[in-house]
């Protein structure tokens, strides 16, 4: 067998295999899932003559069908309508999120929609990161760092992963474009940190893939699943491609002195 090929083919893309079973993913025990409502398995139900109904349903999100295949516990800090700057102002407190009982070796964030559609915050620059997360500029960045460095301060060594809008049906529009550009700038700024880019390597949104997988607005159980392919294999890739950067892994968390 030829292992390194696995491991190491220089011309491997992120998603040019989906992994069934166990993916390398699997080496975290603990991973949170930090988002909106497609994070969260949300359904949304519309019936002639009523009000939009939603539900979300978390054992139907994409954070629980990963967590399920790789044997991992998974927390689902998320709620549909949430924005980074909600999150931050009384979601997380309201939730004990920011609790070390519920660290975790990795966190996986998921947000922007609601903050750059729904609540039109301006985008923001690095220069809006502080050394104290409380005197953030209150922009999408600045409260997205905001996020991450709560949680590195509870769990500094934490694994980081930020995934970007998918592609629609066309070309991506500045919005888009920004996020997608903050979140590498983001990566670059903090260590452990990685982007999730299903809008350059994952499949477009159009019409057919929301015939297949989408529930009026919110994705239906076979799109959170496909969901989870996706982002478990890009996580799966971004371990076997920097093995460097994993191979203390397993002991994030513990009171077990690793590094010097």
């Amino acid at each position: 067998m030829d292992w390194e090929k696995y491991f190491d083919d220089k011309d491997e893309k992120p998603l040019d295999r989906l992994v069934e079973g166990y993916s390398h993913t699997s080496i975290f025990r603990t991973m949170a899932f930090i988002g909106d409502s497609l994070s969260s398995g949300e359904f949304e139900i519309r019936l002639d003559g009523e009000a939009t109904q939603y539900h979300d349903l978390y054992e139907y999100s994409w954070g629980q069908f990963i967590a399920r295949k790789n044997g991992l516990k998974a927390y689902n800090f998320s709620r549909g309508g949430m924005s980074a700057g909600n999150y931050l102002k009384d979601f997380a407190d309201d939730r004990g999120l920011w609790e070390r009982a519920k660290a975790c070796q990795a966190y996986v964030i998921a947000m922007g929609v609601n903050d750059l559609y729904g609540g039109n915050i301006e985008l923001g620059t690095l220069d809006d990161i502080k050394e104290d997360y409380r005197d953030n500029a209150k922009t999408f960045l600045g409260n997205y760092a905001a996020i991450v460095m709560r949680y590195k301060k509870i769990s500094p060594d934490a694994k980081f992963f930020f995934v970007t809008f998918p592609k629609g049906k066309g070309e991506n529009d500045e919005k888009t474009d920004g996020m997608i550009r903050v979140l590498y700038d983001l990566a670059g700024y903090f260590d452990n940190s990685y982007v999730i880019d299903l809008n350059k390597y994952g499949p477009a949104y159009d019409d057919e893939f929301r015939r297949r997988f989408y529930l009026n607005g919110h994705m239906n159980p076979q799109g959170y699943l496909f969901t989870a392919k996706l982002v478990d294999s890009y996580i799966d890739y971004i371990i076997r491609h920097n093995p460097e950067d994993f191979k203390y892994a397993g002991l994030i968390g513990t009171n077990i002195r690793y590094k010097k």
